[in-house]
């Protein structure tokens, strides 16, 4: 494996390991429950959250999922380098929405653009990601007035 991707693999292993770690402790469970839960061997376990051994794919989803966090939201944002993100969100309801918000996508995409789903360019990613999220602001707020209105009645 060239040193480049080595050096991605090892920092991906060590976040996950970290992530992991986290949804372990922030569970409120025991890491023998925990073991139980995702069918891992305890000292399995123990190995993985010390970083003494990658997780694999499907171990990592089982230990998310038995922790109470969104595994695929999860894993995503530690593939993708943001495992600080999983971090903070993870029991927020934010890695559920993103988990959400990531499975049906597709399916909105190909629905809403039809035909002209080729014509979209990976440059456009960051824009439509900041506009999404105003466009969230925007419900939120408005859901704030709503409520606002409604004790006020």
């Amino acid at each position: 494996m060239p040193a480049c991707k080595l050096e991605e693999h090892q920092r991906i292993s060590r976040e996950l390991a970290a992530l992991l770690t986290h949804a372990v402790k922030e569970s409120g469970q025991t890491r023998l429950a925990i073991a139980a839960r995702a069918a891992i061997n305890k000292d399995a376990l123990r190995r993985i959250l010390s970083g003494a051994r990658p997780a694999t794919f499907h171990e990592a989803l089982a230990i998310l999922a038995a922790s109470g966090d969104a595994p695929n939201s999860a894993i995503i944002l530690a593939l993708l380098g943001r495992s600080d993100r999983a971090t903070a969100w993870s029991r927020t309801g934010l890695l559920e929405f993103l988990e959400g918000f990531i499975a049906e996508l597709p399916d909105a995409l190909e629905e809403v653009l039809g035909e002209r789903l080729q014509e979209v360019r990976p440059r456009w990613a960051k824009g439509a990601a900041h506009r999404t999220a105003r466009l969230l602001s925007d419900h939120v707020e408005q859901l704030e007035r709503q409520d606002a209105q409604s004790f006020a009645l």
